[in-house]
């Protein structure tokens, strides 16, 4: 199964709302949201079935059992995270669950066994399974296992699968572990860039982390008429790039408005649902063709 992955250099720039324009007018089977810390996909992709909802753990982490411990600051002393601390009216030490990163070496140093390493519940993977697969998670706040579940939600919507020839994936904002773990077996990229300093800057950077990955990448622009000018250096980048420039799209208050009202911007006539289908047309066109544009 191919796998086309979106994704920003940064939030906010319309990341999603290309994806799910993308999903629907492909009709896929497969689609997934990897943006794992703040998910919304589901938003515009309402389901017809009850998800099936699994605990997700991450990395375990420690425990001290007040009734064993000794108070002899071993485990306070030797952790590098400032994880523990002296509880002065229980008589013993307590871990930061936010701060410990499960490393083991309060367990390794503590001389009567008080110190525990536990699985604890980091979030929920979420499958909603009919003729569709939609794979997505939320993760609790603080966690930072974020590349991990994301790996799970890919290989969740792989594993349950139904006859399908591709897939299309939302990605994270940013670089970071979670890019890098939806990166990972994607066959194609579409980057949705910002039309802005910034914009240009996040959207070099996301380029830079693709072709470590050796990935075939689009790009495309939102609200490009915001400014004409860094769109246009935006498309030449592409060029000397040898990446393929699919399309641009407009400012469009009326993709607000649809949004806002649960749907996607292809499921009513508006200068953005025309955009995004012309950008659809061309990635389709370079899959088929094996090519560039």
């Amino acid at each position: 199964m191919g796998q086309l992955l979106v994704l920003s250099g940064k939030g906010g720039t319309g990341k999603t709302t290309v994806a799910s324009a993308l999903i629907q007018l492909s009709k896929v089977k497969h689609f997934a949201d990897c943006d794992v810390d703040a998910p919304n996909l589901d938003l515009v992709m309402h389901q017809t079935v009850d998800p099936i909802i699994t605990d997700y753990s991450g990395l375990p982490k420690a425990f001290i059992h007040e009734e064993q411990c000794i108070e002899c600051g071993q485990c306070q002393s030797q952790c590098r995270f400032d994880a523990i601390s002296h509880d002065q009216v229980k008589k013993t030490y307590v871990v930061d669950l936010n701060a410990c990163e499960g490393c083991g070496v309060c367990e390794l140093v503590c001389p009567v066994g008080a110190v525990h390493l536990e699985p604890i519940v980091d979030g929920h993977l979420q499958l909603y399974k009919s003729e569709r697969v939609f794979s997505t998670a939320q993760l609790k706040m603080g966690s930072g296992t974020s590349g991990m579940l994301v790996t799970k939600v890919k290989r969740q919507m792989l594993e349950h699968g139904v006859e399908s020839e591709w897939a299309i994936i939302d990605g994270s904002p940013g670089i970071g572990c979670p890019v890098i773990a939806s990166i990972s077996g994607v066959d194609y990229v579409l980057i949705v860039a910002e039309p802005s300093l910034s914009g240009i800057s996040d959207m070099e950077r996301i380029v830079t982390t693709a072709s470590r990955f050796g990935v075939k990448t689009f790009i495309c622009v939102n609200k490009f008429d915001v400014n004409i000018e860094y769109t246009d250096k935006i498309e030449a980048y592409a060029k000397a790039k040898g990446l393929d420039f699919v399309g641009r799209i407009p400012y469009d208050s009326q993709a607000v408005k649809v949004i806002n009202q649960g749907k996607t911007i292809v499921e009513i006539d508006c200068a953005s649902g025309r955009a995004v289908q012309g950008i659809y047309e061309n990635i389709k066109k370079v899959i088929d063709n094996g090519g560039n544009l």
